[in-house]
């Protein structure tokens, strides 16, 4: 695109600065997304004005939407200047307030939109209106089911755009700028995709989205971590009813497609008339460079972008034939336009695709989206006789563009030796000032450069530009800012690289970044020395930072912020004087009028005079002696970062420490998971948990008794995926069951929580803690619905305020409270909930809950199925327990229940637990086995595992198996599988005992002494092993049919034996296995 962005001049006097709320004495951020950290109101975003991209992408959708959907994490703010002009109630240009919804990414995030979009309630006089969503492309993963739901039904939607920033965490790399979430989800859910290229442009991109959202559902992404933070003056930004105009007339464009165009064609033409609209001459790939060129990169995103584009641009102005095009649309992928875009003359494209990290850059099996859409598009034209070379310059997200580390991505391409540096040099910052500031983010001085920038942005004849990082690992918190000026405007998405000053404030940063290797030659160096002592310069200035100055000409200043002790304890004129100081040395010809702004900035005493007197005795220009060139030290000394991994966008707040369970907020919360190393925060699943825990998916849940019988037995079935799980034949799976949602929801409403709180619950490690939200925490952690012990009626009585309730509470807690304590839990089955509700006087808050209420446990059942045979899957038998309570209510049990009801694809927490169901380990030794009801899950398994080795061809034992349930057409568990079994000679015998088919009883241990014959053989005389899995009751008639078998084998081979003591041999041999509860 080419807009033109025209040199400012003294004639340009209308250049508006934020206006503040209100007078302040002393001045404040409020957020890196706004212009110098001020909210702007709405009336003020026109013409020549300081902005942010994340300003211009709020205003356009706050004006042009129904409803703003924000899933912004609280220290991005993304949303913030739309919430605020929502709490003005300004009007958007459909004549009323727009409706902005912050909600909390979570799993199934943005349902909440779809369900307003396809409400039955929905008003359709407005469907025509866009709806919008804000969020970073963290989120994106998390709203992808909704968007898929949505492309689908897209046809009777609203218009829908989301403006994406393009920010993500990384444990390693901080905050980086991740789109290839965003491309995978357009090209897989046909989403429209647009990017930003720079913040100049933010506001036209934004426009164009929600227009061609009137086509297909759009994602409008933008750099979310640097470009749409830094604060810029852009000179023609549309008013609000500029924006107004262009929508309403486009719209009818858009409204008037020729309905025969496919998507692409809509885009075109959509793109068409939003350029003569504007006058404007966008793209949907941007060419730039050589018009010969011989290797052309193709880039995606906002800094590659503009990079590329400088890079490119100077290296063809000295004749290296070069190229490169920015994707503006990605989706839909109009392959016309970009062959178009491609000069004849291309020999290589390169590709400069981005992926996760670098282990996909090292992966040659692992392609960048981009890439694909390239190859694909070039290898079926025929614009070419030889097709040209397309490679795939693959780059982590963690990796930040500058025009020196592009340049150097190059050299392979457009180098005769690929070694060799190329250098650039960008004309565009010759006659830029450039400045940079180090400080710590807890220091009254770190909002210095904001402060001077916004002093210097009200010369109508500058264009300033800032731009803020902050890494909270250094030091507790590290703020770099960077401050250019010009008389041009800039465009300079990347850190400054040669300084033409650095201000140091806080000392102890010289051992942590290299200060002076960023200042160009003959540059100025600032640093703020406390108690200055020319004989401690050497041990104060580090030795390789004192060969630096003097090797390259660089100018030292000293300031001794404590020269004076009345403006040491003062931090409005400690800031002011850094201010000043700052002024004195990068700007020494700034008029007086310009200091009386600085004055009336600050609001506060001292007065500039004051200062300024101050001034002349504590800043210091340092001769810089020639010895310090012969510096040596005994180590060499480490290399230091110039620029900092960015991991926040907020500084690190040092005095908020947890050290108690309290109840606290989503800021809190989301510190804790962007600064995970300082706030020693581990992101686990089920961390309450003391065991591994695993993520598997439901893949079947079937019931395998009648919906009219009276017992709910179901078979559930889960994917393994990727989660690693792995189990062993007779192990059991631990399940970590939520609590029932509804009656989670009833206890909060009847016992006056809020639910979105968060609190802090005790972790399994002593000293650490788990946040939830107390809905969270009720449903995963707390056993609210458990039975108390006793001890909790004593300590409950602590809290009771009437002496009732109190005496009752002791009673029940001591001896005397024996009986009635047994029947409330045995009887009634009084949970905690019921005994809160009971006793209303002893009211607890949610920390005493949490460490008061015990926590949930998982619940085992037996496996049924073998991994040898079923690798990806994990199978159960399970019975719904409930019952009815004294109170005639329906109770169930809380695991049971849960499962029952779980749909396809339901994530579930797993972990395994070994049990002593093993098989022999004689594959031909014969298994006895007995199982009552559920209690047949294991065999299932052990059966299926002996099946798959008798198809291998190996000699496996006979198998013995009895069942046991009450009705064989209700309850004949598996039936058709053993059956099946039975024919094809797996299992030898099958006794299933029915009890209640027949007038007269028949159980399990009767089936056995019907065969008692077959048993002696299988298990005395072949020396098989005998399971038994179930209730508890037969074990006793089980075990006397197993004694009968000994005493009759031994009879008829004329020994004696005692019954007893060889039950007790087998079962230390492993031979008598009792899974019973």
């Amino acid at each position: 695109m080419q807009l033109k962005q025209q040199e400012s001049g003294g004639s340009v006097d209308q250049v508006s600065v934020p206006e503040s709320r209100a007078e302040r004495t002393e001045f404040t951020k409020q957020s890196s997304s706004l212009p110098f950290g001020q909210l702007v109101p709405l009336h003020s975003i026109s013409g020549p004005t300081y902005v942010t991209g994340q300003l211009l992408v709020q205003q356009v959708a706050y004006k042009l939407s129904d409803k703003i959907f924000s899933y912004s994490p609280e220290t991005f703010d993304l949303d913030v200047a739309v919430q605020d002009w929502a709490d003005d109630e300004e009007r958007n240009i459909h004549g009323y307030t727009t409706n902005v919804l912050p909600l909390q990414t979570r799993t199934g995030a943005g349902a909440f939109a779809l369900g307003y979009m396809f409400s039955k309630d929905f008003d359709l006089s407005k469907r025509h209106i866009p709806q919008t969503l804000l969020a970073p492309s963290l989120s994106l993963r998390h709203l992808r089911s909704s968007l898929d739901q949505l492309s689908l039904l897209y046809g009777v939607s609203s218009p829908f755009v989301a403006h994406i920033a393009a920010a993500d965490y990384s444990a390693n790399a901080g905050l980086v700028s991740e789109y290839g979430s965003a491309l995978q989800l357009a090209e897989e859910l046909g989403l429209a995709l647009v990017s930003s290229t720079s913040v100049y442009e933010a506001q036209h991109m934004s426009l164009f989205a929600t227009l061609l959202a009137k086509v297909l559902p759009t994602l409008h992404i933008y750099d979310g971590v640097r470009t749409s933070r830094e604060t810029v003056r852009v000179i023609d930004a549309l008013s609000e009813n500029g924006i107004a105009d262009v929508y309403k007339k486009i719209s009818a464009t858009a409204d008037g497609l020729n309905k025969r165009l496919d998507e692409a064609g809509k885009a075109v033409e959509l793109l068409n008339a939003f350029n003569g609209e504007l006058g404007t001459d966008y793209e949907l790939f941007e060419y730039t460079g050589d018009k010969a060129a011989e290797v052309v990169f193709v880039v995606f995103g906002s800094v590659e972008s503009q990079v590329a584009k400088q890079v490119v641009d100077a290296l063809a102005s000295k004749g290296v034939k070069v190229g490169a095009i920015s994707v503006r649309v990605y989706r839909p992928f109009v392959e016309e336009a970009f062959l178009k875009a491609l000069p004849e003359s291309v020999q290589t494209v390169a590709v400069l695709g981005q992926v996760v990290d670098s282990r996909a850059v090292a992966d040659a099996s692992v392609q960048s989206a981009l890439y694909a859409d390239v190859l694909t598009a070039i290898s079926f034209a025929d614009k070419w006789t030889t097709a040209p070379a397309v490679e795939d310059v693959k780059y982590p997200a963690a990796e930040s563009f500058t025009p020196t580390s592009f340049a150097a991505s190059l050299s392979k391409y457009i180098s005769k030796d690929p070694s060799a540096k190329v250098e650039v040099q960008l004309s565009q910052l010759d006659s830029v000032g450039q400045y940079i500031f180090w400080d710590v983010d807890d220091s009254v001085s770190a909002v210095v450069p904001t402060i001077i920038s916004g002093l210097l942005s009200r010369d109508s004849t500058n264009n300033v530009y800032v731009s803020e990082s902050h890494d909270n690992l250094v030091q507790g918190g590290v703020i770099r800012t960077d401050l250019r000026t010009s008389k041009k405007s800039i465009d300079a998405p990347y850190p400054i690289e040669e300084a033409d000053v650095v201000f140091i404030n806080s000392e102890k940063l010289l051992k942590e970044v290299a200060s002076s290797q960023i200042i160009k030659s003959g540059g100025k160096l600032v640093v703020n020395l406390p108690n200055f002592k020319t004989e401690d310069i050497e041990k104060r200035i580090p030795a390789a930072v004192r060969k630096d100055i003097q090797s390259r000409g660089l100018e030292l200043y000293i300031l001794d912020s404590a020269f004076s002790p009345a403006f040491e304890s003062n931090d409005s004129a400690a800031r002011l004087l850094a201010e000043l100081a700052f002024l004195k040395v990068a700007k020494p010809d700034a008029k007086p009028e310009l200091l009386q702004k600085l004055a009336l900035l600050e609001g506060t005493p001292p007065s500039v005079e004051e200062c300024a007197d101050e001034l002349e005795k504590a800043l210091t220009k340092l001769e810089v002696p020639e010895a310090w060139a012969e510096t040596s030290e005994e180590a060499p000394a480490p290399a230091l970062p110039s620029t900092l991994k960015t991991t926040s966008f907020v500084p690190f707040e040092k005095k908020e420490t947890e050290t108690e369970l309290s109840v606290s907020d989503w800021h809190t919360a989301a510190k804790g998971l962007l600064f995970k190393e300082a706030y020693g925060t581990e992101i686990t699943l089920r961390p309450e948990a003391t065991v591994k825990t695993y993520t598997i998916h439901v893949k079947e849940n079937r019931r395998l008794t009648p919906s009219t019988y009276d017992r709910n037995i179901f078979h559930i079935e889960f994917d393994l995926g990727n989660s690693g799980l792995t189990y062993k034949i007779g192990e059991a799976l631990g399940i970590h069951a939520d609590n029932d949602p509804e009656l989670i929801q009833e206890f909060i409403e009847s016992y006056g929580l809020n639910g979105d709180e968060l609190v802090q619950i005790p972790g399994r490690e002593a000293g650490f803690v788990e946040t939830r939200t107390v809905f969270q925490a009720l449903q995963q952690n707390i056993d609210i619905f458990g039975k108390p012990p006793k001890r909790f009626y004593e300590v409950l009585a602590e809290f009771a305020t009437d002496e009732l309730e109190k005496k009752k509470l002791v009673a029940l807690g001591a001896a005397e409270g024996a009986e009635e304590f047994k029947k409330r839990s045995e009887v009634d089955t009084i949970t905690y909930a019921d005994i809160l509700e009971e006793f209303k006087s002893a009211r607890l808050s949610f920390t005493d809950i949490a460490r008061l209420v015990g926590p949930l446990k998982r619940r085992e059942y037996s496996i049924a199925s073998a991994q040898a045979v079923t690798p990806n899957a994990v199978a159960l038998m399970i019975v719904v327990v409930d019952w009815v309570d004294t109170k005639g209510r329906t109770r169930y049990g809380q695991a049971t229940r849960y499962l029952s009801r779980l749909p396809v694809g339901t994530e579930v927490t797993a972990s395994v637990k070994p049990s002593v169901m093993k098989l022999p380990t004689r594959d031909d030794a014969p298994l006895i086995m007995a199982g009552l009801g559920t209690g047949l899950a294991p065999f299932r398994a052990f059966v299926q595992y002996r099946a798959m080795q008798k198809a291998q061809g190996k000699q496996i034992g006979d198998i013995l198996l009895y069942l046991g349930s009450r009705h064989q057409r209700e309850e004949y568990l598996y039936g058709e599988e053993w059956e099946a079994y039975l024919d094809s000679g797996v299992i030898t015998l099958l006794g299933a005992a029915f009890s209640r088919d027949q007038p007269q009883k028949i159980y399990i241990q009767d089936r056995m002494r019907q065969t008692i014959s077959q048993i002696m053989k299988a298990y005395i005389t072949q020396e098989g092993s005998f399971y038994l899995c179930g209730p508890t009751w037969p074990v006793p008639d089980v075990t006397e049919v197993l004694q009968e078998a000994i005493e009759t084998e031994a009879k008829m081979n004329g020994k004696k034996v005692d019954s007893k003591k060889e039950i007790d041999r087998l079962k230390e041999e492993g031979r008598y296995v009792l899974e019973v509860y």
